[in-house]
């Protein structure tokens, strides 16, 4: 009997834990469904405020405010440019870093590792007066490839800790059995370790774009022409003088900003649940 009494006791706190833990849950999923309610209740409400509230009637006119080329189309394409080349670059400097890292045993390994994970902890707001007066000297301020350049140099530290980390799940045998039939070390880590590290590769790509694409502060100081600036510096324009905010179309350009974010996790998603393609490839 005393054993019943003490089974059915820790049944109950058990389920006393379980249901305190989802009921937390379900409160951290609340605020943070909170703000996303707020998105997309207001970008259909003509009259939108700072309160999470069912639309005064739906419409589309908040969009048809913002679908120009001034307000979305070029600052969105901006955006693609700077993200997308840059985040192609940092991969690119990140799989060839890590390569050796991964690779050939050194000394100054980890002390290299360690400082670049040190990198990744500087504030950006302590480097950028820096850095923007060598971009002066070196005539890169108000450019495209200049603001790239930033941006692969502020993701390529995090970017190689992560790829060497997913580049050591590789099997080396794979890569001797390649240099037997005489590839280079260049070929066999594009036709052998990329390939096999692909939610790796994923995983650096969809966090480098990511970061890029929400990165106000870099853009806004180092491009000076309107023409030039990406969404995420042309979506303060929706914020007035003295207060006043067009909240509903702030809201549908929200919307539509996200969307190349999501549109890039759902295509690499698959990969990124995939795991490594290891199977059976090496034996004894």
């Amino acid at each position: 009997m005393a054993l019943n009494h003490l089974g059915l006791a820790l049944t109950d706190r058990r389920r006393g834990r379980r249901l305190a833990a989802d009921a937390g849950l379900l409160v951290l999923a609340a605020a943070f469904m909170l703000p996303l309610a707020w998105v997309v209740l207001s970008a259909l409400d003509p009259r939108a405020d700072l309160r999470v509230k069912a639309p005064d009637g739906l419409t589309l006119d908040n969009f048809d405010a913002i679908l120009t080329d001034d307000i979305t189309f070029t600052p969105l394409l901006n955006s693609l440019l700077l993200c997308g080349g840059a985040t192609t670059l940092t991969v690119a400097c990140a799989a060839l870093a890590a390569y050796p890292l991964s690779r050939f045993r050194s000394r100054l390994n980890r002390p290299f590792l360690l400082t670049i994970l040190f990198a990744t902890s500087l504030p950006i707001t302590a480097i950028m007066v820096p850095v923007y007066a060598l971009f002066v000297r070196v005539d890169l301020i108000d450019t495209m490839q200049g603001t790239i350049l930033f941006f692969t140099a502020s993701q390529l530290p995090f970017a190689i800790w992560l790829m060497k980390n997913f580049m050591d799940g590789v099997p080396k045998e794979l890569e001797e059995a390649a240099w037997t039939d005489g590839a280079s070390s260049l070929q066999s880590l594009v036709r052998i370790v990329l390939p096999l590290m692909g939610p790796g590769v994923s995983v650096v790509t969809v966090f480098s774009f990511v970061m890029m694409w929400g990165n106000f502060f870099v853009p806004f100081m180092l491009l000076l022409t309107p023409d030039q600036m990406p969404a995420a510096v042309s979506i303060n324009e929706f914020f007035g003088n003295r207060g006043m905010v067009a909240y509903g179309q702030l809201a549908a350009f929200s919307i539509i900003y996200s969307t190349p974010v999501i549109l890039l996790y759902v295509l690499v998603a698959r990969r990124l649940g995939g795991g490594f393609a290891l199977g059976g490839a090496v034996k004894g």
